[in-house]
Protein backbone atom coordinates (compact mmCIF):
# COMPACT_ATOMS: atom_id res chain seq x y z
CA UNK A 1 0.00 0.00 0.00
CA UNK A 2 2.77 2.35 0.95
CA UNK A 3 4.59 1.42 -2.26
CA UNK A 4 1.53 2.27 -4.38
CA UNK A 5 1.15 5.63 -2.59
CA UNK A 6 4.83 6.39 -3.16
CA UNK A 7 4.55 5.61 -6.86
CA UNK A 8 1.46 7.79 -7.17
CA UNK A 9 3.23 10.69 -5.49
CA UNK A 10 6.37 10.16 -7.55
CA UNK A 11 4.37 9.96 -10.74
CA UNK A 12 2.58 13.19 -9.88
CA UNK A 13 5.91 14.92 -9.22
CA UNK A 14 7.42 13.71 -12.49
CA UNK A 15 4.31 14.83 -14.33
CA UNK A 16 4.57 18.24 -12.71
CA UNK A 17 8.23 18.53 -13.62
CA UNK A 18 7.50 17.33 -17.13
CA UNK A 19 4.77 19.90 -17.41
CA UNK A 20 7.18 22.60 -16.38
CA UNK A 21 9.80 21.38 -18.87
CA UNK A 22 7.23 21.36 -21.66
CA UNK A 23 6.08 24.87 -20.88
CA UNK A 24 9.62 26.36 -20.64
CA UNK A 25 10.14 26.77 -24.41
CA UNK A 26 6.87 28.66 -24.57
CA UNK A 27 8.22 31.11 -22.00
CA UNK A 28 11.44 31.58 -23.99
CA UNK A 29 9.53 31.92 -27.22
CA UNK A 30 7.53 34.72 -25.69
CA UNK A 31 10.61 36.86 -25.07
CA UNK A 32 10.69 39.92 -27.29
CA UNK A 33 13.01 40.05 -30.29
CA UNK A 34 14.48 43.45 -31.13
CA UNK A 35 15.29 44.21 -34.75
CA UNK A 36 17.60 47.19 -34.94
CA UNK A 37 19.32 49.12 -37.69
CA UNK A 38 22.91 50.34 -37.51
CA UNK A 39 24.31 52.97 -39.89
CA UNK A 40 28.01 53.72 -40.20
CA UNK A 41 30.37 56.35 -41.55
CA UNK A 42 32.45 53.65 -43.27
CA UNK A 43 32.51 52.42 -46.89
CA UNK A 44 31.27 48.84 -47.50
CA UNK A 45 33.64 46.00 -46.55
CA UNK A 46 36.30 48.32 -45.10
CA UNK A 47 38.56 46.21 -42.84
CA UNK A 48 38.47 47.02 -39.12
CA UNK A 49 36.01 49.92 -39.59
CA UNK A 50 32.99 48.44 -41.37
CA UNK A 51 33.93 44.85 -40.59
CA UNK A 52 34.17 45.87 -36.94
CA UNK A 53 30.60 47.16 -36.99
CA UNK A 54 29.47 43.92 -38.60
CA UNK A 55 31.46 41.91 -36.06
CA UNK A 56 29.65 43.77 -33.29
CA UNK A 57 26.24 42.95 -34.77
CA UNK A 58 27.11 39.25 -35.07
CA UNK A 59 28.42 39.15 -31.51
CA UNK A 60 25.24 40.74 -30.17
CA UNK A 61 23.09 38.24 -32.06
CA UNK A 62 25.07 35.30 -30.70
CA UNK A 63 25.35 36.60 -27.12
CA UNK A 64 21.63 37.37 -26.85
CA UNK A 65 20.50 34.14 -28.46
CA UNK A 66 18.94 36.12 -31.29
CA UNK A 67 16.99 38.45 -29.01
CA UNK A 68 18.72 41.46 -30.60
CA UNK A 69 19.32 41.36 -34.33
CA UNK A 70 21.14 44.31 -35.88
CA UNK A 71 21.13 45.01 -39.61
CA UNK A 72 24.23 47.00 -40.57
CA UNK A 73 24.23 49.62 -43.34
CA UNK A 74 27.47 51.08 -44.69
CA UNK A 75 27.87 54.79 -45.47
CA UNK A 76 25.33 55.96 -48.03
CA UNK A 77 23.24 52.81 -47.99
CA UNK A 78 20.61 54.24 -45.66
CA UNK A 79 21.93 57.67 -44.65
CA UNK A 80 24.97 59.73 -45.75
CA UNK A 81 28.24 58.89 -44.00
CA UNK A 82 28.20 62.03 -41.88
CA UNK A 83 24.47 61.68 -41.18
CA UNK A 84 25.10 58.83 -38.75
CA UNK A 85 24.95 60.85 -35.53
CA UNK A 86 21.72 62.62 -36.46
CA UNK A 87 20.08 59.35 -37.51
CA UNK A 88 20.83 57.82 -34.11
CA UNK A 89 19.99 60.99 -32.20
CA UNK A 90 16.53 61.40 -33.72
CA UNK A 91 15.72 57.68 -33.53
CA UNK A 92 15.67 57.02 -37.27
CA UNK A 93 17.94 54.08 -36.40
CA UNK A 94 18.81 52.50 -33.08
CA UNK A 95 22.61 52.60 -33.34
CA UNK A 96 25.56 53.75 -35.41
CA UNK A 97 29.31 53.43 -35.83
CA UNK A 98 31.81 56.20 -36.49
CA UNK A 99 34.39 58.37 -34.73
CA UNK A 100 33.55 61.17 -32.34
CA UNK A 101 35.64 63.86 -34.04
CA UNK A 102 33.15 63.83 -36.92
CA UNK A 103 30.63 65.44 -34.54
CA UNK A 104 32.67 68.50 -33.56
CA UNK A 105 29.88 70.60 -35.09
CA UNK A 106 27.50 69.14 -32.51
CA UNK A 107 29.84 69.49 -29.56
CA UNK A 108 33.41 70.77 -29.46
CA UNK A 109 34.12 68.39 -26.59
CA UNK A 110 33.32 65.36 -28.73
CA UNK A 111 36.72 65.60 -30.41
CA UNK A 112 38.66 64.46 -27.34
CA UNK A 113 37.04 61.01 -27.39
CA UNK A 114 38.48 59.92 -30.74
CA UNK A 115 42.08 61.13 -30.66
CA UNK A 116 44.09 64.09 -29.45
CA UNK A 117 47.24 65.34 -31.25
CA UNK A 118 50.30 64.21 -29.30
CA UNK A 119 47.85 62.60 -26.87
CA UNK A 120 47.28 59.04 -25.68
CA UNK A 121 48.06 55.87 -27.60
CA UNK A 122 45.46 53.03 -27.86
CA UNK A 123 46.39 51.58 -24.47
CA UNK A 124 46.17 55.02 -22.93
CA UNK A 125 42.79 55.79 -24.51
CA UNK A 126 41.30 52.51 -23.35
CA UNK A 127 42.68 53.04 -19.87
CA UNK A 128 41.16 56.51 -19.77
CA UNK A 129 37.75 55.21 -20.84
CA UNK A 130 37.54 52.13 -18.66
CA UNK A 131 39.56 53.16 -15.61
CA UNK A 132 40.06 56.92 -15.73
CA UNK A 133 36.57 58.40 -16.00
CA UNK A 134 36.73 59.09 -19.73
CA UNK A 135 33.63 57.09 -20.61
CA UNK A 136 31.53 58.91 -18.02
CA UNK A 137 32.61 62.24 -19.52
CA UNK A 138 31.79 60.95 -23.01
CA UNK A 139 28.30 59.95 -21.86
CA UNK A 140 27.85 63.42 -20.38
CA UNK A 141 28.82 65.11 -23.65
CA UNK A 142 26.43 63.00 -25.74
CA UNK A 143 23.51 63.07 -23.26
CA UNK A 144 21.89 66.28 -24.65
CA UNK A 145 21.58 64.52 -28.02
CA UNK A 146 19.85 61.42 -26.62
CA UNK A 147 22.89 59.33 -27.60
CA UNK A 148 24.85 56.81 -25.52
CA UNK A 149 28.47 56.10 -26.62
CA UNK A 150 30.74 53.11 -26.16
CA UNK A 151 34.31 52.47 -27.43
CA UNK A 152 34.05 49.94 -30.28
CA UNK A 153 37.53 49.82 -31.77
CA UNK A 154 40.86 51.52 -32.19
CA UNK A 155 42.99 51.88 -35.31
CA UNK A 156 46.25 52.15 -33.38
CA UNK A 157 48.89 54.82 -33.91
CA UNK A 158 48.13 56.14 -37.37
CA UNK A 159 50.44 57.23 -40.18
CA UNK A 160 51.17 60.90 -40.78
CA UNK A 161 49.58 60.81 -44.21
CA UNK A 162 50.18 60.89 -47.95
CA UNK A 163 51.72 64.02 -49.48
CA UNK A 164 52.34 65.05 -53.05
CA UNK A 165 55.39 67.07 -51.95
CA UNK A 166 58.08 66.81 -49.29
CA UNK A 167 57.38 68.27 -45.86
CA UNK A 168 60.61 69.66 -44.44
CA UNK A 169 59.49 72.54 -42.21
CA UNK A 170 56.29 73.96 -40.76
CA UNK A 171 56.31 76.48 -43.60
CA UNK A 172 55.44 73.68 -46.02
CA UNK A 173 51.94 73.52 -44.52
CA UNK A 174 51.14 77.02 -45.74
CA UNK A 175 48.64 76.81 -48.58
CA UNK A 176 48.54 73.00 -48.35
CA UNK A 177 45.08 71.54 -49.04
CA UNK A 178 44.76 68.52 -46.80
CA UNK A 179 41.99 66.11 -45.89
CA UNK A 180 42.34 65.77 -42.11
CA UNK A 181 39.50 65.78 -39.55
CA UNK A 182 39.32 66.55 -35.86
CA UNK A 183 41.76 68.47 -33.73
CA UNK A 184 44.61 67.53 -36.07
CA UNK A 185 42.84 69.40 -38.84
CA UNK A 186 42.68 72.51 -36.69
CA UNK A 187 46.42 72.27 -36.11
CA UNK A 188 47.06 72.07 -39.86
CA UNK A 189 44.81 75.10 -40.35
CA UNK A 190 46.73 76.99 -37.68
CA UNK A 191 49.94 76.14 -39.55
CA UNK A 192 48.50 77.82 -42.64
CA UNK A 193 46.96 74.86 -44.41
CA UNK A 194 43.48 74.54 -45.86
CA UNK A 195 41.50 71.70 -44.31
CA UNK A 196 39.13 69.78 -46.59
CA UNK A 197 36.66 67.42 -44.93
CA UNK A 198 35.85 64.43 -47.13
CA UNK A 199 34.17 61.07 -46.47
CA UNK A 200 36.36 58.04 -47.10
CA UNK A 201 34.80 57.28 -50.46
CA UNK A 202 35.99 60.58 -51.95
CA UNK A 203 39.58 60.64 -50.69
CA UNK A 204 41.42 58.78 -53.45
CA UNK A 205 39.80 60.62 -56.35
CA UNK A 206 40.37 64.00 -54.72
CA UNK A 207 44.05 63.25 -54.09
CA UNK A 208 44.60 61.78 -57.54
CA UNK A 209 43.03 64.77 -59.28
CA UNK A 210 44.85 67.35 -57.17
CA UNK A 211 41.71 68.63 -55.45
CA UNK A 212 43.74 68.09 -52.29
CA UNK A 213 47.53 68.04 -51.88
CA UNK A 214 47.65 65.59 -49.00
CA UNK A 215 45.50 63.30 -46.93
CA UNK A 216 45.68 61.23 -43.82
CA UNK A 217 43.48 58.17 -43.69
CA UNK A 218 44.43 55.50 -41.18
CA UNK A 219 47.44 53.22 -41.54
CA UNK A 220 49.08 50.81 -43.99
CA UNK A 221 46.28 48.21 -43.95
CA UNK A 222 43.54 50.60 -45.02
CA UNK A 223 45.79 52.93 -47.02
CA UNK A 224 46.97 50.04 -49.16
CA UNK A 225 43.43 48.88 -49.77
CA UNK A 226 42.41 52.37 -50.88
CA UNK A 227 45.37 52.58 -53.27
CA UNK A 228 46.58 55.92 -51.94
CA UNK A 229 50.15 55.06 -52.98
CA UNK A 230 49.01 55.56 -56.58
CA UNK A 231 48.04 59.18 -55.92
CA UNK A 232 50.83 60.58 -53.73
CA UNK A 233 54.58 60.06 -53.62
CA UNK A 234 55.47 60.58 -49.95
CA UNK A 235 54.17 58.47 -47.05
CA UNK A 236 54.95 60.24 -43.78
CA UNK A 237 55.10 59.02 -40.17
CA UNK A 238 54.43 59.19 -37.25
CA UNK A 239 50.74 60.02 -36.95
CA UNK A 240 51.16 62.90 -34.50
CA UNK A 241 47.55 63.94 -35.07
CA UNK A 242 45.96 60.56 -34.21
CA UNK A 243 48.14 58.46 -31.92
CA UNK A 244 45.29 56.20 -30.76
CA UNK A 245 42.05 56.78 -32.61
CA UNK A 246 39.00 55.33 -30.88
CA UNK A 247 36.03 54.15 -32.92
CA UNK A 248 32.58 54.31 -31.41
CA UNK A 249 29.24 52.58 -31.34
CA UNK A 250 26.44 54.95 -30.42
CA UNK A 251 22.95 54.01 -29.25
CA UNK A 252 19.74 55.95 -29.32
CA UNK A 253 18.99 56.57 -25.64
CA UNK A 254 15.35 55.52 -25.83
CA UNK A 255 16.18 52.32 -27.70
CA UNK A 256 19.01 51.42 -25.31
CA UNK A 257 16.98 52.10 -22.18
CA UNK A 258 14.02 50.10 -23.50
CA UNK A 259 16.16 46.97 -23.07
CA UNK A 260 16.42 44.90 -19.92
CA UNK A 261 19.57 45.37 -17.85
CA UNK A 262 21.02 42.07 -19.02
CA UNK A 263 20.64 43.06 -22.68
CA UNK A 264 22.20 46.47 -22.02
CA UNK A 265 25.13 44.73 -20.35
CA UNK A 266 25.44 42.40 -23.34
CA UNK A 267 25.65 45.35 -25.75
CA UNK A 268 28.35 46.92 -23.58
CA UNK A 269 30.31 43.68 -23.42
CA UNK A 270 30.10 43.08 -27.16
CA UNK A 271 31.30 46.64 -27.77
CA UNK A 272 34.30 45.99 -25.53
CA UNK A 273 35.00 42.72 -27.33
CA UNK A 274 34.88 44.47 -30.71
CA UNK A 275 37.13 47.21 -29.36
CA UNK A 276 39.85 44.65 -28.63
CA UNK A 277 39.26 42.70 -31.85
CA UNK A 278 39.49 45.81 -34.03
CA UNK A 279 42.78 46.97 -32.53
CA UNK A 280 44.33 43.54 -32.94
CA UNK A 281 43.14 43.35 -36.55
CA UNK A 282 44.61 46.77 -37.29
CA UNK A 283 47.97 46.02 -35.69
CA UNK A 284 48.36 42.66 -37.41
CA UNK A 285 47.26 44.00 -40.79
CA UNK A 286 49.39 47.14 -40.64
CA UNK A 287 52.63 45.22 -40.30
CA UNK A 288 51.95 43.06 -43.32
CA UNK A 289 50.62 45.94 -45.43
CA UNK A 290 53.56 48.23 -44.65
CA UNK A 291 55.96 45.58 -45.90
CA UNK A 292 53.99 45.28 -49.14
CA UNK A 293 53.86 49.04 -49.65
CA UNK A 294 57.65 49.28 -49.31
CA UNK A 295 58.79 46.14 -51.11
CA UNK A 296 56.16 45.75 -53.82
CA UNK A 297 54.93 49.29 -54.48
CA UNK A 298 58.23 51.03 -53.63
CA UNK A 299 56.55 53.64 -51.47
CA UNK A 300 58.76 56.47 -50.26
CA UNK A 301 58.45 56.09 -46.48
CA UNK A 302 59.56 59.32 -44.76
CA UNK A 303 59.74 60.42 -41.13
CA UNK A 304 58.66 63.95 -40.28
CA UNK A 305 61.76 65.93 -39.25
CA UNK A 306 62.06 66.46 -35.49
CA UNK A 307 61.92 70.30 -35.72
CA UNK A 308 58.71 70.03 -37.73
CA UNK A 309 57.17 67.68 -35.16
CA UNK A 310 58.15 70.05 -32.38
CA UNK A 311 56.47 72.95 -34.17
CA UNK A 312 53.34 70.84 -34.64
CA UNK A 313 53.39 69.94 -30.95
CA UNK A 314 53.47 73.61 -29.96
CA UNK A 315 50.64 74.45 -32.33
CA UNK A 316 48.67 71.49 -30.97
CA UNK A 317 48.91 72.80 -27.44
CA UNK A 318 47.61 76.17 -28.60
CA UNK A 319 44.73 74.60 -30.52
CA UNK A 320 43.69 72.42 -27.58
CA UNK A 321 43.56 75.39 -25.25
CA UNK A 322 41.60 77.43 -27.79
CA UNK A 323 39.09 74.65 -28.41
CA UNK A 324 38.70 73.97 -24.71
CA UNK A 325 37.93 77.63 -24.07
CA UNK A 326 34.86 77.52 -26.33
CA UNK A 327 32.53 76.12 -23.66
CA UNK A 328 32.61 74.79 -20.07
CA UNK A 329 32.08 71.14 -21.10
CA UNK A 330 35.06 71.18 -23.46
CA UNK A 331 37.16 72.80 -20.75
CA UNK A 332 36.14 70.07 -18.31
CA UNK A 333 36.99 67.29 -20.73
CA UNK A 334 40.30 68.86 -21.75
CA UNK A 335 41.44 69.32 -18.16
CA UNK A 336 40.48 65.75 -17.31
CA UNK A 337 42.37 64.45 -20.34
CA UNK A 338 45.49 66.46 -19.52
CA UNK A 339 45.46 65.27 -15.92
CA UNK A 340 45.12 61.63 -16.92
CA UNK A 341 47.77 61.92 -19.63
CA UNK A 342 50.22 63.29 -17.07
CA UNK A 343 49.32 60.56 -14.60
CA UNK A 344 49.75 57.67 -17.03
CA UNK A 345 52.72 59.31 -18.75
CA UNK A 346 54.81 59.14 -15.61
CA UNK A 347 54.38 55.39 -15.52
CA UNK A 348 55.02 55.05 -19.24
CA UNK A 349 58.29 56.94 -18.89
CA UNK A 350 59.72 54.18 -16.67
CA UNK A 351 57.97 51.18 -18.21
CA UNK A 352 56.99 50.99 -21.86
CA UNK A 353 59.11 53.78 -23.36
CA UNK A 354 62.50 52.56 -22.11
CA UNK A 355 61.63 49.09 -23.38
CA UNK A 356 60.69 50.38 -26.83
CA UNK A 357 63.91 52.42 -26.93
CA UNK A 358 65.92 49.25 -26.28
CA UNK A 359 64.26 47.04 -28.88
CA UNK A 360 64.38 49.84 -31.48
CA UNK A 361 68.18 49.58 -31.42
CA UNK A 362 68.24 45.92 -32.45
Amino acid sequence: MERRDFLKKTGATVAAVAGTAVSAPAVLAAEKTYRWKMVTTWPPNTPVLQTGAEMFAKSVDAATGGRIKIQVFAAGELVPALGTFDAVSDGTVECGSGASYYWAGKSTAAQWFSSVPFGLDPQGMNTWFYSGGGLQLWEEVYAPFNVIPRPQGNTGVQMGGWFRKEMKTIEDFKGLKMRIPGLGGKVVAKAGGTVVLLPAGEIFTSLERGVIDATEWVGPLLDLRMGLYKAAQYYYYPGWHEPGTTLEVIFNKKAYESLSKDLQATLDTCAMQTNLWSLCQAEAGNGQALEELITVHKVNLVRFPDPLLEDLRKLSEEVLEEEAAKDPVSKKVHEAFKKFKKQIGGWGAVSGQPYYDVIAKK
